[in-house]
């Protein structure tokens, strides 16, 4: 069941800052690529941004030659790989993973590197680069968003280690059907204070 959120801006900030969401891959923590997969922008003081945390996933891959693969569903359990058909490079499935609840994809191709991508409601949520034939990429989520305040980041895009490092707030959606964020803090000068996420009206 997707899980309905809705982020509210009850903040001091005067800076119309972004709000970004993001997951972590904790099969590949040191490795994998943390992607912005939500970007709110714009949203004023009093202002709600809803949004849909989906359960359902789908994958895909790129080649070292620029194609790029339809998005296929995937359940957590499920095993793809990239292979060289008739009619070029294709992703396909091949059954199930070691782990229940990783995602795997496999480059199987004889030559050239290829790139794996999870998405999230079409949108890219987890990715791992310059997969060499014969090696794999591996995706494993919990139920959790990590949420924070940043500047410049563009929806889609790769974040560095800076931004990461900055957002510490990781909040659960553990049995979660529907719940707002709420956003406080900010402000300036001396009366300034840390942003501030946390869970309101949570129906379980």
């Amino acid at each position: 069941m997707n899980i309905q959120l809705n982020f509210i801006n009850l903040s001091n900030d005067q800076n119309n800052s972004d709000v970004l969401i993001f997951a972590k891959n904790i099969a590949d923590i040191e490795n994998a690529n943390h992607i912005a997969w939500t970007v709110i922008k714009n949203c004023g003081q009093g202002d709600s941004h809803p949004f849909v945390y989906p359960i359902d996933s789908s994958i895909g891959a790129s080649d070292s030659w620029g194609n790029y693969t339809p998005q296929f569903p995937v359940n957590q359990g499920e095993a793809f790989e990239m292979v060289l058909t008739k009619s070029g490079d294709q992703l396909r499935t091949v059954g199930v993973t070691h782990n229940p609840n990783a995602i795997e994809l496999l480059n199987n191709l004889n030559r050239g590197a290829i790139n794996a991508y999870v998405y999230k409601s079409g949108r890219l949520f987890a990715s791992k680069s310059n997969l060499a034939p014969g090696q794999k990429a591996v995706f494993q989520f919990n139920p959790t968003i990590w949420i924070g305040v940043a500047s410049q980041v563009e929806q889609g895009e790769v974040l560095n280690s800076a931004i990461i490092s900055e957002i510490n707030t990781e909040i659960s959606l553990f049995g979660i059907r529907s719940a707002d964020i709420v956003m406080t803090g900010g402000g300036s000068g001396p009366d300034a204070k840390e942003f501030q996420f946390m869970l309101q009206n949570v129906v379980m």
